[in-house]
């Protein structure tokens, strides 16, 4: 039984899961969740995708997130799309420091996108292009590693993005769609954070904004003495009788 579990006397699967940063392992949680209450009937993919009319006219707002979280019902497929979600998405947040703050506005940015572009497309669910646009931008920062397909072709990171489209377009015999706005959005996130910066004097227009990162890693700690020192100034500016001023 010791030899079945992990560190700390977890299993490993248990282990893997709490190893993820916290963006992953949400959404790889919520996803499989998601594809359960569709397996047990408790909802349906008629009330998770994505339309205009549904959730700016009938105000189901709940649409614009479940849109990205439903791959299908229990199959392999679902088990290679939460494997391609969960490791490259790992990987990407891994890479920006762990940062939930920078990773969760990436995908903000991604999603956001996904949903002005998907009418243009007919695409009611965004799972797949969202995961998509995570594959490309780590592909383009790892230009130097090496990635087999099906143990058959050896290739370096970048073309990953293609070979996984050649793949679709041969398995479907349709153009991959959503891997194409994947790749749109997730090379101007490239542009902008890798590419821009050291040409404009390190401006990034992409990085999040402070209101942003306060949510989730409060304030910086020169920020927040500068904020007490200035109330301690007020206090003390009032505390003194105005003839001494």
């Amino acid at each position: 039984m010791d030899q079945m579990m992990g560190d700390g006397g977890r299993f490993p699967l248990e282990t893997w899961f709490w190893e993820m940063p916290i963006c992953t392992r949400w959404w790889t949680t919520a996803t499989v969740l998601t594809s359960g209450l569709v397996q047990c009937q408790l909802v349906t993919p008629f009330q998770l995708f994505y339309s205009y009319r549904a959730v700016f006219q009938k105000s189901q707002y709940w649409r614009l997130l479940t849109t990205f979280l439903y791959f299908g019902p229990f199959s392999l497929d679902l088990l290679f799309h939460v494997y391609f979600l969960q490791r490259y998405s790992r990987l990407l947040e891994e890479s920006s420091g762990r940062s939930p703050a920078h990773f969760s506005w990436l995908l903000l940015y991604a999603m956001a996108c996904l949903i002005m572009m998907s009418p243009l497309v007919s695409m009611p669910f965004l799972g797949h292009p969202l995961s998509s646009t995570l594959v490309y931008i780590w592909s383009r920062r790892n230009p130097d590693t090496r990635l087999s397909f099906l143990g058959l072709l050896v290739f370096t990171a970048p073309y990953l993005p293609w070979v996984l489209m050649g793949f679709s377009l041969t398995l479907h015999g349709t153009i991959p769609k959503d891997e194409i706005m994947g790749v749109l959005i997730g090379h101007v996130w490239y542009f902008f954070t890798d590419v821009y910066p050291p040409l404009h004097g390190g401006s990034r227009p992409f990085d999040p904004p402070m209101w942003w990162r306060r949510i989730f890693e409060g304030r910086p700690r020169g920020e927040t003495a500068d904020v007490i020192n200035n109330e301690i100034a007020v206090a003390g500016a009032e505390v003194v009788p105005p003839e001494v001023r």
